[in-house]
């Protein structure tokens, strides 16, 4: 059941990257229609048809989309957003009703981590994402036709980042079974050699920091700095683990609020919000960032020994 209800929505995923393909084609006055249209149509086929396509194979289509994006040939068109007035009057109109729909996306998803685990947050996001469309549709009585094309509007907006997150996360396996962890002990070892605890906490954060900006994802750098530095340098000098590794973790988010490769959170909103900088976003989280790590740093330090 739970194997289904997954391919489902990777389908269904799937088939939003298509539409979002076909539009590109579609569009006459796109910068870059061709380029976009092949991008989105390769990201449908692999969402789809997956399990089916060889690794091989799934890996030189990704080359392939990435060299696309390279040459900036991945753009947004001319689908327009609604209008100022529609869109002011519809706030008008439903007020804070307007967040029914994405609370719903996060509510469902922690119903389903929480009391329905055998089939798991992943699908309670997919449940709870077609609840918030259903909701939204119905409060604002749109045509599914817009539905359509305003999706692929904010999927071409975001852009190729919007697949991020999938990318970082293999990427992030592909480092901890490389060893690079190991590497990055040893490259310690020879420059500060044995560290005081205060020298090892601090080398943990802001490990677990930098390479969550790079990775865009503190679970995908979790287990390279665990392995790299939490355990030679700070669990072996006799910190406790769990309160050692909580606290790593939530470090690395310092790094997810003030880099572009956590798309999700501070690409996607700007182009949502449509901000003349697109990395408005970071720059009002950048000095929340900052004060929270060096609490991180405090709180191992005087929790965990």
């Amino acid at each position: 059941m739970k194997k289904i209800l997954l391919e489902t929505i990777y389908v269904l995923t799937g088939m939003v990257a298509i539409l979002t393909a076909i539009y590109a084609f579609k569009d006459d006055k796109h910068p870059s229609r061709i380029g976009t249209g092949l991008f989105w149509g390769l990201v449908g086929i692999i969402f789809i048809f997956g399990k089916l396509i060889p690794g091989y194979i799934t890996g030189g289509m990704i080359v392939f989309m990435g060299c696309l994006t390279a040459m900036k040939k991945v753009t947004f068109g001319s689908m327009s957003n609604a209008s100022e007035k529609d869109r002011e009057n519809c706030a008008i109109k439903h007020k804070n009703k307007l967040f029914i729909p994405a609370l719903t996306i996060g509510i469902v998803a922690f119903i389903f981590g929480q009391f329905i685990k055998s089939l798991g947050g992943i699908i309670g996001l997919g449940v709870g994402a077609l609840l918030a469309l259903l909701i939204a549709a119905t409060m604002t009585r749109t045509k599914p036709s817009k539905v359509c094309y305003d999706g692929s509007r904010l999927l071409q907006r975001v852009g190729a980042a919007s697949i991020l997150p999938q990318l970082l996360t293999a990427l992030g396996a592909l480092f901890t079974a490389a060893g690079v962890g190991d590497v990055i002990s040893g490259g310690i070892s020879n420059v500060i050699g044995s560290p005081s605890k205060l020298v090892g906490v601090i080398a943990y954060c802001l490990g677990m920091a930098l390479f969550t900006m790079i990775m865009g994802n503190a679970f995908a750098a979790f287990s390279v700095m665990t392995v790299g530095i939490g355990m030679p340098f700070v669990i072996a000098q006799g910190a406790n683990p769990a309160i050692a590794c909580i606290l790593a973790l939530t470090a690395g988010y310092c790094g997810t609020l003030i880099t572009p490769m956590a798309a999700n959170f501070n690409i996607v909103p700007g182009a949502v919000l449509e901000t003349k900088n697109k990395y408005r976003v970071i720059i009002a989280q950048l000095p929340y960032a900052l004060v929270l790590w060096v609490i991180h740093v405090i709180l191992m330090y005087t929790l965990a020994f």
